[in-house]
């Protein structure tokens, strides 16, 4: 058995709490395959393990084998998807990058939480001036 995906950790942690340090062919491989802010980054994205990811943060001296210990020990079993963000926000993505001159990242964090009324509000305010095609004139 090769390196492990770091993201099998993960999946370990949250739902199957198979360990993947111990037992396997190469433990010192698998140890140093664990990426621990990857761990901590994806644990921090739900308020049930939030509390966890920041106290490993907050040691992250501590040796791989611990820190996986401590998550797979504590963490209670549940699927844990990350939100993902609607790929039919291109316009209102693009508004929000031209209105606040945010980069994609910072305008999809901003989409989650403007609502209709402010994207509306937005896009008024982005509207440029000047005649319109469908008239004709004389």
């Amino acid at each position: 058995m090769g390196k492990i995906n770091p993201f099998d950790y993960n999946t370990s942690i949250n739902s199957s709490k198979k360990d993947l340090m111990r037992g396997t062919a190469n433990d010192r491989l698998a140890e140093k395959s664990y990426v621990p802010f990857l761990t901590n980054r994806a644990l921090s994205y739900h308020h049930d393990a939030l509390a966890f990811a920041n106290e490993m943060n907050l040691r992250s001296q501590i040796d791989n084998l611990l820190q996986y210990d401590f998550y797979l020990n504590i963490i209670r079993p549940k699927k844990r998807y990350a939100k993902w963000f609607k790929k039919s926000a291109g316009e209102e993505i693009n508004l929000i990058k031209e209105y606040y001159g945010y980069n994609n990242t910072n305008a999809q964090q901003a989409l989650s939480i403007l609502n209709e009324n402010q994207l509306a509000l937005i896009k008024v305010k982005l509207q440029k001036g000047g005649m319109s095609n469908d008239r004709e004139y004389d």
